[in-house]
């Protein structure tokens, strides 16, 4: 079976054995809104053309490639949901040359009556759930859009995003606040003024003021713009985990994304002496295993 994890700005792909292990893993940079000239079947030929040259003939997809601006919009599953409910909403997806499925995006509302839509982290949920059968837990899933969901008894019961990673996006370049940072590369581990700015999001003071002092703490060279990205970073996600604790979560925390905001999000848990562990690289990839073989795509 080929997997997709189709999201906005990036395709990953695998290659799956019959027992579900990873053969082969690939990423493009054509998301649902950089795709190439041929739209989407085009992006997915360049993804897996070979692979179904070889013989696959069946492929299961989640993520925005099912949302209204995808492929084939795919309803959402309301929550509580488990892998079974998830599997039997599958949608068929118009793939020449093979047999496609599109996993459903997953919905609930917050204790106020407000809507909440995932798509593709469900795949991890799946994976998470095979993992620790009825027991209870949350899943931390960082990103553009941080997901933060709860899973009991087997099923999906709820979860709440922030939009932690496109705030910081905007905030840092298309703000005064521009002036007071410096990208800082990826991958290179707690970048420096981070903890700073976690303990800063523990102090009293509203969100809004405590961003506009990375500017003035800047002004009065009390930080340095080399910490500046580091110092807004760790105040963004220690006011997502604030909140996220106030409602209360169960443990332990799974976290599973990229690996430098997986590093990100476990110093912030730590600082709050919360358990956590990471799920690993391919949790979204095991959820699509774990589906494929509810659908027959792969032996049971």
């Amino acid at each position: 079976m080929i997997g997709l994890d189709w999201g906005t700005s990036s395709l990953r792909a695998w290659r799956f054995a019959a027992d579900g292990g990873v053969l082969a893993r690939r990423e493009t940079p054509h998301g649902i809104t950089a795709l190439p000239e041929g739209g989407f079947q085009a992006a997915f030929a360049a993804a897996t053309g070979d692979w179904l040259a070889d013989g696959e003939k069946q492929a299961l997809l989640c993520g925005m490639i099912g949302s209204r601006q995808g492929w084939v919009e795919a309803p959402y599953l309301p929550c509580p949901a488990g892998p079974a409910e998830i599997a039997a909403a599958a949608v068929p997806l118009p793939i020449t040359g093979a047999r496609a499925m599109l996993v459903p995006g997953l919905t609930c509302r917050d204790a106020d009556g407000v809507p909440e839509v995932m798509r593709g982290e469900e795949t991890k949920l799946v994976a998470l759930l095979a993992r620790i059968g009825a027991r209870e837990a949350t899943l931390c899933s960082p990103g553009t859009h941080a997901k933060w969901a709860r899973v009991a008894g087997g099923r999906i019961q709820g979860f709440a995003t922030h939009m932690t990673g496109e705030v910081f996006a905007a905030l840092s370049r298309h703000t005064i606040l521009r002036h007071s940072l410096e990208d800082a590369p990826p991958g290179q581990g707690i970048p420096p003024g981070f903890a700073a700015g976690l303990a800063q999001s523990k102090r009293s003071g509203g969100l809004l003021h405590q961003i506009f002092g990375l500017r003035t703490r800047s002004l009065m060279g009390e930080i340095e713009q080399r910490e500046g990205a580091g110092f807004l970073s760790g105040l963004l996600i220690g006011r997502e985990v604030t909140a996220v604790l106030e409602l209360g979560v169960a443990p332990p925390i799974v976290i599973a994304g990229a690996d430098h905001l997986a590093r990100l999000y476990a110093a912030a848990l730590d600082s709050w002496d919360i358990p956590n562990e990471s799920a690993g690289a391919d949790l979204a990839a095991e959820g699509l295993a774990v589906i494929g073989r509810q659908l027959g795509m792969l032996p049971a």
